[in-house]
């Protein structure tokens, strides 16, 4: 069960729960749930019962008892605890169907993986300055919206830059809509686009203006250029290069990620294969993915997805370098390297599509 499966169950639980009179609530449009914090009980926790207390005039407590019983019958779903005043704390079973089921969504899916229809209500106005940060950023919301089913128009307060172009910029209007609209205000870059395509290129400059916070001053020094592992987006777009010379290199050895023995899928050699620990916090990234661009969408915040697409890149290369993909010397290709090279690829995989939504080239070489 993903994480997005879990939100489902839990928000279909409220459903029953109102369908059946037990609850007197309006149902939420969605329901977050959030990996345990350290020390927290559980896989995932969230706030429903608190949220529904006052519109159900329940104390939360009994709110939560009421959606337990219904959650904890759900298969994939271990065990539900309540915690605090009223949290629901869920311990997923098996957590190698859960592993299984994310795999096979990012092999069926790629780089749409975490793309969904959760916003697709929405109807958005984005108007920003003659600035090219500003016109950047906004380009990028627009590309987190649309990719969660909402629909989005951009305007720009003055004619466009003809450099914007080259930085994957389009604007659809010029001047202020008469239309109910949301500016998109960062901090100014200090340079203009020509100026920042001359020293950078279209890829670095995209990265140093999307990966600090809105509120921030966006670096756009020359270590954006550094071919090495200090730079951020060099280590994302070497990794992503990584992962699909591992494949190339499996086809020369004369087996992929899908030749499973005894009939088998890949998603099913991750979920018997056995791990090591350093598995864990890239499967729980590739699991996260989905939220973090739903949440990048929300808030509007692209820097949200280069810092997922960081940590996914740090984890792949701790996996790459504790659980090998490829076969050394002699030995021969098993299960467990099937099973690494679906995770491998799956990294591969989100990271194409995260530096997609941003605009950014993934090269298979680097």
């Amino acid at each position: 069960m993903t994480p997005a499966d879990l939100s489902r169950t839990v928000l279909h639980a409220v459903r029953r729960a109102v369908d059946e009179d037990a609850l007197c609530a309006p149902v939420p449009a969605r329901v977050r749930v959030e990996r345990t914090r350290p020390g927290g009980s559980g896989d995932y926790a969230c706030a429903v019962a608190l949220q529904l207390a006052g519109p159900a005039a329940l104390p939360a407590l009994e709110v939560a008892r009421i959606l337990r019983e219904r959650v904890a019958a759900e298969p994939g779903v271990g065990r539900v605890e309540i915690t605090g005043p009223g949290f629901l704390s869920f311990t997923l079973d098996a957590p190698a169907e859960s592993d299984r089921a994310v795999l096979a969504a990012v092999r069926e899916q790629g780089l749409a993986y975490g793309h969904g229809d959760a916003l697709r209500d929405g109807i958005h106005q984005f108007h920003h300055a003659r600035e090219v940060r500003a016109a950047v950023t906004a380009q990028a919301v627009r590309r987190l919206l649309v990719a969660q089913g909402a629909r989005v128009r951009v305007s720009c307060a003055e004619p466009s830059d003809p450099d914007w172009a080259r930085l994957g910029v389009t604007v659809d209007a010029h001047g202020t809509p008469p239309t109910p609209l949301t500016e998109i205000r960062p901090v100014p870059a200090g340079a203009t686009a020509g100026e920042l395509l001359e020293r950078l290129g279209p890829d670095a400059a995209r990265w140093g203006l999307l990966r600090a916070a809105g509120h921030d001053r966006a670096a756009l020094g020359p270590e954006l250029l550094v071919q090495g592992e200090a730079n951020p987006l060099f280590r994302v777009r070497y990794a992503h290069a990584r992962a699909r010379a591992l494949t190339r290199g499996a086809a020369a050895l004369g087996f992929t990620a899908e030749a499973a023995p005894y009939g088998e899928s890949p998603a099913a050699n991750a979920a018997t294969a056995a791990y090591d620990p350093a598995a864990r916090p890239l499967l729980d990234l590739i699991a996260d993915h989905p939220g973090v661009l739903l949440a990048g969408a929300r808030h509007r915040a692209p820097d949200r997805v280069a810092r997922q697409l960081e940590a996914v890149a740090h984890a792949f290369f701790d996996f790459h370098d504790s659980c090998p993909p490829l076969p050394a010397g002699d030995e021969k290709p098993s299960a467990a390297h099937r099973a690494r090279l679906a995770i491998a690829e799956a990294a591969g995989t989100v990271l194409a599509g995260g530096l997609s939504l941003l605009g950014i080239r993934a090269p298979e070489h680097l």
